[in-house]
């Protein structure tokens, strides 16, 4: 039976927040193998998304406040343990998709563990740890997803959509950090968030997801299907106006952007973004 502070730092609802690059992907995939879709969907959210939170509780120890969870447990070496068997099983079950998906997995677990690991700490580097989440939790899962559901198993995602998941996971990366300025400075973390300011991170965020939509606009263009954009931009304005209300009460007062507007935003980003790519697939078979 696992301990009760090993199931809370795994984290598996943070999952959901990661949902929408798998929907957006599976969206777009010619023809899908709704079998190996339906496992990938398993190995990431249920396994290796799971054990990267987990690793990243292990080497933080957090105290305060982290995604999705107010009081975190402190961390026991079980759940290291537990971290290590669920991506070797996530590996091997990669390998029932494609080669090249398990590489991919394999890519994406080793750059979590880099990200997270006290002797490399890719997390602290504001740059360097904004493009591996930007990277790896955005364009390689949307190629993953993209290869490893088609039929024909497709070495060739398209660049403008690859791009657009890249700065949806990038964009609301700083935010996640808004309200961590004194743990991460004790820890001896530079988060992009410090780096930029609280003020700057909204204007960051804004931008970068200002990006996003005109690589989506491009995309859905070039593919004819303006419609699509249309209706994802309506799902997505919710989002738009929590943001701009949430930016100007911290523009009045900076102690506004803390855990529970961060934690509200990203659920209803993840909310509508998950309801506008799945909206987009079910649309193909209608």
């Amino acid at each position: 039976m696992l301990k009760e502070s090993t199931i809370q730092l795994l984290r598996f609802h943070f999952s959901f927040f990661l949902m929408p690059v798998y929907f957006f992907a599976l969206s777009q995939a010619p023809q899908i193998n709704w079998l190996d879709a339906a496992a990938i969907f398993f190995i990431l959210h249920g396994l290796v998304y799971p054990a990267s939170n987990g690793y990243n509780s292990y080497m933080d120890r957090d105290d305060t406040p982290i995604g999705g969870i107010e009081n975190p447990m402190q961390p026991t070496k079980e759940l290291f343990w537990v971290t290590v068997v669920m991506d070797i099983v996530a590996i091997f079950l990669s390998l029932l998709v494609s080669t090249v998906f398990a590489f991919g997995v394999l890519a994406y677990i080793a750059a979590s563990r880099a990200y997270s690991y006290r002797g490399i700490r890719l997390k602290k580097y504001p740059i360097i740890g904004f493009i591996t989440v930007l990277l790896f939790q955005g364009t390689l899962v949307f190629f993953l997803v993209y290869h490893g559901a088609s039929t024909d198993k497709l070495m060739m995602a398209p660049t403008y959509a690859m791009a657009a998941a890249g700065l949806l996971m990038g964009s609301f990366y700083p935010l996640t950090q808004v309200y961590q300025h004194e743990f991460d400075r004790k820890d001896g973390v530079l988060t992009l968030s410090m780096l930029l300011g609280i003020r700057g991170t909204f204007i960051f965020t804004a931008i970068v997801y200002a990006a996003a939509m005109l690589f989506l606009l491009n995309y859905f263009s070039s593919k004819n299907q303006l419609e699509n954009f249309i209706w994802l931009s309506i799902f997505l304005l919710p989002v738009l106006v929590y943001f701009f209300i949430w930016l100007y009460q911290v523009w009045k007062d900076p102690r506004q952007a803390d855990f529970k507007h961060t934690m509200r935003m990203n659920l209803l980003a993840s909310f509508c973004s998950n309801l506008a790519f799945l909206s987009i697939l079910i649309g193909r078979f209608l």
